[in-house]
């Protein structure tokens, strides 16, 4: 199974994203990985108390900012291309648990040279979806995706810019 980690650097631009980051003290960081073999992007996560909403249940909006961010590394992953969320749908299942090992797992359902649509599932330890989602991401111009980054994007990595 080759599996690549998905990180910032590599399109040339730094971050503090809230979920990812690996160096945001007051984050999740939570790695993000590409399965290639099986077109997914996936992360394997346990989220602390600091993360709660009630004592033992991870908050459902920190649930939804983790998919989120799925969401948005699958768009660059799998589609090659830079978007952002303009609807997401969640339904919630089962509670994901403070201190307890998860799974999320994302996959493009669907897209076109204006949207992707995608699919997110949390699984427990038991392989059971705690919760799924399904966001339509609203691909960025060459410009707008410049913007956002702040940066162009590496050497070598042009062709997200289409």
């Amino acid at each position: 199974m080759p599996v690549e980690r998905l990180e910032n650097s590599r399109w040339g631009f730094g971050s503090n994203c809230f979920v990812c980051e690996p160096a945001n003290a007051r984050g999740m960081q939570v790695p993000f990985s590409h399965d290639t073999d099986r077109a997914v992007v996936f992360a394997d996560f346990t989220l602390g108390a600091e993360f709660s909403g009630a004592p033992t249940y991870v908050h459902g909006g920190a649930t939804l900012a983790l998919m989120d961010e799925g969401m948005s590394w699958a768009t660059i992953a799998l589609s090659e291309k830079f978007a952002f969320t303009k609807e997401t749908k969640a339904v919630f299942e089962w509670p994901v648990r403070v201190d307890r090992p998860y799974r999320l797992e994302v996959r493009v359902v669907e897209e076109d040279e204006r949207r992707i649509l995608t699919e997110a599932v949390v699984l427990d330890a038991k392989q059971r979806p705690c919760v799924t989602a399904r966001a339509e991401m609203a691909v960025l111009s060459p410009a707008q995706a410049v913007d956002a980054l702040g940066v162009e994007p590496g050497e070598g990595e042009e062709r997200y810019l289409r």
